[in-house]
């Protein structure tokens, strides 16, 4: 087969393609310049091969080939993943059985379950006709069918004229260059999700006919709605009617317009009001019918069966009704219907009946200026008129460019005076971070119109089906639509058509109160966050804190934590300066809320539990260092969270711990403080890491008063005391009381701090050790008796200490001597010295 210059062939050679088809490969033809010697992308590759089976066919290979090759031309390679060359010649193959016979008009349809039942088949021949790929695809998208593969060839086909029987396929002909006898048939594959059940197989079968039947008699009617609508401007034009010039001006410009590309006519029908007794009718006129409406309504509809308001709306006199219809088109896009209607009057004026044009208005009609847009147009103008502002200003430009980017559909409904209210309510904003909502109610009652205006930052789809969600429940809707635009305004926008029950419409509607809970429902956590700044700080601190820490904060840190919890944060880490600073916090995290008025609660919250935040400058900590420090104060750690905190001068390590405290522990609010500063004398090595720190926890001691207890101890181990360092502590921690108690025997003894003659001192201290013994005598084990009775001794052994120095820089001094008399301490084993000083570090 040869090629013309210039011109390109099928894909392979059909001689070279037989020669190697055996050895499962595909060449490229010799005479094709050597640029396109490299390989085919996948998708070619495939396709070729498949061209190259179907050459092999004895018969028609040649024929079948050429076929095979446009079936699938523009198949997406991404389509065509796991599909081999059999699959795809078979494919075409069934297709061609299934187009065997037909006549013009005709629609071929079949839906099958492949074998391995992973997708179904949804295959159809027609004539070519607008709108097929859109409208069918539309459908099964009605029935959560999604589409998997799709191809659509249009392929030129000859046909017996009586009988429809297919002749031939003729797949190199484009259909542009059709001829005499030749028919252009839509072949369309559709591979969509397995339909299984055969009860559901006929349903998706039976709405693609009935949209596919739609879509021939829109196409077919078309140049006759056309020719209508510019007929009905002629009429309209030459009428004496009994409403006002602007109406009959906005009515003839409004259908030329129309008919000149700008509205796809789907359907149109005439109506006249009748009357039978006391009701009033409203009744098709037979043969009126034409696309969507060809077929004749048998029943009248009484106006009383309609909302108040569309029985109003009805009778006015007024030419013009532009609104959406209750139904959603099954041509081209599946979208709420455009229903324009005229009136028709009698010689006195009164309404008498409807001219109805059902469509979709075109994407050509959006893009319009709205200065150039029929009956939109008058309103704009109107707009700019009364608000005053030079077209020349910044403000009118603005006014302008919201009037411009405003909902089209919209335009065409609202009234002069809700556009006025609505477009200066936007300019008003100015850019400012708000939520200002603008309802509109249908002037038939079966919708309301909701255009909310928010933060760029803060529209999400969370929070669209927040906000849809809120709408439904306040409006009483019974569905709902949208539309959103994000641009490279601070604002985005979303318009919300909520679908109301004309039997239970919505009662009066507080629109400040609804903005309150969308506002609620789209604030994030950034916005929060700034709201708590301003109300515990005021708009200056707030501001400054924001810019710091809104984008430092990391977004796990934000999942995790309540805006109310991360200002508490601040507190601590806004005490970080030096590299390695430390900061704690303990506390009791609350079950969910903020504890501000107004401001929601986040994914994220826990229940009633304990937390530990650990807070460093500059420096990260190592868990297998930190998690030691903690198991010594007594607590298990349950979870542990890292967050870096990168601040604009450096980087603060944030580690959030879960704990579970020991039995018996103190209240929180008690040794909070206590706790803290033990973790942190711990950690800079001040305090050994050892049992004695859970005293802190338990007896509510300081990590200093914990000191003296683990001074003693080393003491008596090194005067060879036989039960260990462990058996010390967990006697302490088995009998918190007692412990506290001769830290305060040994503080009443020896703190400078207490302001008390020797006598008072003694007494005290009598008193004290008069308690610990009452409370010895509740000590059931031997071992911990012995052990308790031990300490009580070497404290009143102690003659002084230097437990209550300062070093220069204020802070405890790193060791700890004791003096003691070795004579009052009968354990120990002789000679005894007449004192011993006894140094801890």
């Amino acid at each position: 087969m040869q090629a013309s210059e210039g011109d390109t062939e099928i894909g392979v050679s059909i001689d070279s393609a037989q020669e190697e088809t055996a050895a499962g490969l595909v060449s490229l033809p010799d005479d094709l310049d050597e640029d396109f010697d490299e390989s085919l992308p996948n998708g070619e590759n495939l396709i070729a091969a498949a061209v190259a089976l179907a050459a092999t066919d004895s018969r028609d290979g040649l024929s079948q080939a050429q076929m095979v090759q446009r079936y699938w031309r523009f198949a997406p390679d991404e389509e065509l993943v796991d599909l081999t060359p059999e699959q795809l010649l078979t494919a075409a193959r069934s297709h061609r059985e299934l187009a065997a016979v037909r006549k013009p008009g005709e629609l071929k349809l079949r839906l099958t379950l492949v074998p391995d039942q992973h997708h179904s088949v949804v295959e159809l021949v027609t004539d070519d006709m607008p709108f097929l790929v859109s409208s069918v695809t539309g459908a099964l998208s009605a029935r959560n069918l999604d589409v998997q593969l799709l191809v659509h060839p249009l392929m030129v086909i000859r046909r017996h004229a009586e009988t429809g029987e297919l002749e031939e396929v003729c797949a190199d002909v484009e259909p542009d260059d059709e001829i005499p006898g030749d028919l252009v048939e839509s072949w369309m594959r559709v591979e969509i999700d397995p339909v299984r059940d055969p009860q559901e197989q006929e349903q998706v079968q039976e709405d693609l006919r009935r949209v596919l039947e739609d879509v021939r008699r829109a196409v077919n009617d078309w140049p006759a709605m056309r020719s209508r609508a510019l007929s009905l401007a002629d009429e309209i034009a030459h009428e004496e009617l009994p409403v006002p010039d602007r109406d009959i001006n906005d009515s003839v410009e409004l259908l030329k317009w129309l008919a000149d590309d700008h509205f796809t006519f789907l359907g149109y029908r005439e109506y006249e009001l009748k009357h039978e007794g006391e009701h009033e009718l409203i009744q098709a006129i037979p043969g009126t019918g034409l696309g969507i409406l060809q077929g004749d309504q048998e029943t009248p509809r009484m106006l009383r069966s309609m909302t108040p308001e569309a029985h109003r709306k009805a009778l006015e006199k007024r030419l013009l009704i532009i609104t959406k219809a209750n139904s959603r088109s099954t041509v081209h896009r599946n979208a709420y219907l455009d229903y324009i209607g005229f009136k028709t009057f009698d010689s006195n004026g009164d309404v008498i009946g409807e001219k109805r044009f059902l469509g979709l208005f075109s994407s050509s009609a959006y893009r319009t200026s709205v200065r150039d847009l029929p009956v939109v147009k008058r309103k704009v103008a109107s707009v700019l008129d009364r608000s005053g502002l030079s077209p020349r200003s910044h403000s009118g430009k603005d006014l302008l460019e919201i009037l411009e980017t405003y909902p089209r559909d919209e335009l065409f409904q609202i009234t002069t005076d809700d556009l006025y209210q609505a477009a200066t309510g936007v300019l008003r904003m100015a850019g400012r971070r708000q939520l200002r909502v603008f309802l509109r109610k249908d002037t038939f009652g079966r919708f309301i119109s909701c255009l909310i205006y928010l933060p760029r930052d803060r529209f999400t789809t969370a929070h669209r089906l927040a906000m849809q969600e809120i709408l439904l429940r306040e409006l009483n809707g019974i569905g709902v639509d949208y539309t959103t635009r994000v641009s490279e305004s601070n604002l985005a926008r979303v318009h919300f058509i909520v679908r109301t029950d004309p039997a239970n419409p919505p009662n009066e509607i507080d629109v400040d109160l609804l903005a309150e809970q969308l506002g609620d429902a789209t604030r994030n956590w950034d916005d929060d966050f700034r709201l708590v700044l301003e109300r515990k700080l005021g708009d200056e601190q707030a501001k400054r804190l924001a810019a710091r820490y809104t984008e430092a904060l990391p977004e796990t840190y934000k999942d995790g934590h309540l805006p109310y919890e991360a200002v508490q944060d601040l507190a601590k880490l806004e005490l970080l300066e030096e590299p390695g600073q430390l900061e704690m916090h303990l506390y009791r995290r609350r079950a969910g809320g903020t504890g501000i008025t107004g401001v929601k609660s986040h994914d994220g919250a826990e229940g009633d539990i304990v937390r530990f935040k650990v807070y460093r400058h500059g420096l990260p900590m190592v868990l297998s260092a930190v998690l030691p420090v903690l198991h010594s104060l007594g607590v298990k750690v349950t979870d542990e969270r890292p967050y870096e905190i990168k601040r604009g001068d450096s980087t603060i390590y944030l580690y959030d711990f879960g704990l579970q405290l020991p039995q018996g522990a103190r209240d929180l609010t008690e040794v909070r403080a206590h706790v803290e500063n033990a973790f942190a004398a711990a950690w800079r090595g001040e305090a050994e890491v050892d049992g004695f720190n859970e005293l802190v926890l338990r007896a509510g001691l300081t990590w200093r008063q914990a000191v003296v207890l683990r001074a003693y101890a080393k003491y008596l181990r090194q005067a060879g005391t036989v039960f260990s360092q462990e058996s010390m502590e967990s006697t302490f921690t088995a009998y918190p009381q007692i412990a506290a108690l001769m830290v305060a025997l040994f503080e009443t003894r020896f703190d400078p701090r207490l302001v008390l003659a020797d006598a008072e001192r003694n007494s005290h201290a009598k008193e004290l050790v008069s308690a610990i013994g009452r409370q010895l005598d509740s000590v059931v084990s031997l071992d911990q008796d012995r052990i308790l009775r031990n300490y009580l001794t070497l404290i009143q052994a102690t003659l002084r200490t230097s437990f209550f120095q300062k070093a220069i820089d204020s802070r405890p001094k790193s060791y700890v001597a004791i003096k003691l008399d070795p004579q009052a301490i009968p354990d120990l084993p002789q000679p005894r010295p007449r004192y011993e000083i006894f140094v801890y570090s």
